[in-house]
């Protein structure tokens, strides 16, 4: 028999019985698309951890404070007291491949404005900071290089620290706010990047000298981390080699002691996060396919109804001629034609799905062009696998029987 004209009676034949059919198909329709939308949405959230970072600077490298054990427990680094601003000069004159490096020192607190208040912290730095933090000042001025010297209570704000201290509208511009009672001058307001990817505003900050924040805020002589700037991201790699080979010497440590500090690179979060997120989407994407192996039960379930209801249809199919060849194609069609039009139905309701989530997520949308023809395949082969038992017990029954069935 013509394969064209099977596809044409199995069509016929699942016409007959549409809502049956359609809740067949309902199984590989709900697997499709959830494996659909977990993969795009995967790809997507990975897509924006990289757009994330690289607003960051994928050159970026953090030198942080070493976490400090005390009788073999893990104490934590916040007491640590191992970075100064002489590691940042030493940095400064060895290192070949840094471009920028500026200290930085945190400091959580209320800031004030007249009647409004808000939850912040002032972050210290030189005025190279906001180039290495990828920072752009929008209006005013970022702060001088005599400003760090003198110490002076000058300070830069993102548009968060404004929108509550200035509720009025007004510009903030060389007005004063306070921080801890200490006096700040704005001198700068920076450009709105919005949140990264772990949610944190980044335009609640406040960034001032970093002598300033040692000296009247904090009253401390060490600094909290070193922030710098590859020349190239093709050379982080080698300026983190060589930060670590600088300040190895610097804080007198032997060939055999472990570093009492810690040196980490965007390109080392980005691997980190895009590891975890892979291995979300597919922890997902496994638990998502459970439910195409039960629309395949389903399929052959349904296929077995079929051939039973159908005994007597077979039985003179092949009393006029129809060859067992001919019965089980037939069947097969019908259940390969219900995993196709199933796995179309899911692949455009996932494509929906993922593409709904990533506008309410604010994520970048990926339709995965694999994962779809995947998907594809994957409805073809479970139309065979879960349809070949039922067609071939049609094929194999006896044309008398069929036609005496009741």
């Amino acid at each position: 028999m013509n394969l064209l004209n099977l596809f044409k009676i199995a069509y016929k034949a699942l016409l007959l019985n549409k809502t049956r059919a359609f809740l067949t198909m309902l199984g590989i329709v709900i697997g499709i698309s959830s494996v659909i939308a977990m993969v795009s949405l995967g790809q997507s959230s990975s897509q924006s951890i990289n757009n994330q970072i690289s607003t960051m600077g994928t050159n970026l490298i953090m030198v942080m404070r070493a976490s400090q054990r005390q009788g073999g427990v893990n104490v934590g680094s916040t007491n640590v007291q191992t970075l100064t601003v002489n590691d940042v000069e030493a940095i400064r004159s060895q290192a070949k491949y840094i471009s920028a490096i500026s200290p930085l020192v945190n400091v959580s607190g209320q800031l004030v404005n007249g009647s409004n208040n808000w939850p912040g912290s002032v972050q210290g730095g030189n005025a190279e900071l906001i180039s290495i933090r990828k920072y752009k000042v929008a209006s005013g001025t970022n702060f001088t290089e005599t400003d760090v010297r003198n110490s002076a209570k000058v300070c830069i704000v993102g548009e968060t620290v404004v929108k509550n201290l200035f509720t009025n509208g007004e510009s903030p511009l060389g007005k004063m706010i306070r921080f801890n009672k200490i006096p700040f001058k704005i001198i700068g307001v920076l450009e709105s990047k919005g949140q990264n990817q772990m949610g944190q505003d980044q335009d609640d900050v406040v960034i001032a000298p970093y002598t300033t924040v040692q000296k009247r805020i904090a009253a401390i002589t060490y600094i909290h981390m070193i922030m710098a700037s590859a020349s190239s991201e093709e050379t982080a790699s080698l300026a983190t080699q060589e930060i670590e080979t600088i300040l190895h010497d610097t804080h007198k440590l032997r060939a055999d002691e472990q570093n009492d500090f810690d040196v980490r690179t965007q390109q080392e979060m980005l691997e980190m996060m895009n590891s975890v997120s892979g291995f979300l989407t597919v922890l997902l994407s496994a638990i998502a396919s459970i439910s195409l192996l039960v629309g395949g039960i389903g399929i052959m379930n349904i296929m077995y109804v079929t051939v039973t209801e159908r005994i007597k249809e077979i039985g003179l199919r092949m009393a006029i001629g129809a060859k067992n060849r001919d019965i089980l194609l037939q069947f097969l069609c019908e259940s390969i034609i219900l995993s196709l039009i199933g796995g179309i139905l899911g692949i455009l309701l996932g494509l929906l799905l993922s593409y709904g989530a990533s506008i309410g997520l604010n994520w970048p949308f990926i339709a995965s062009v694999p994962a779809i023809g995947i998907s594809f395949l994957v409805c073809a082969a479970t139309g065979i696998f879960f349809g070949w038992y039922p067609a071939k017990k049609a094929a194999s029954l006896d044309p008398i029987n069929a036609l005496r069935y009741e």
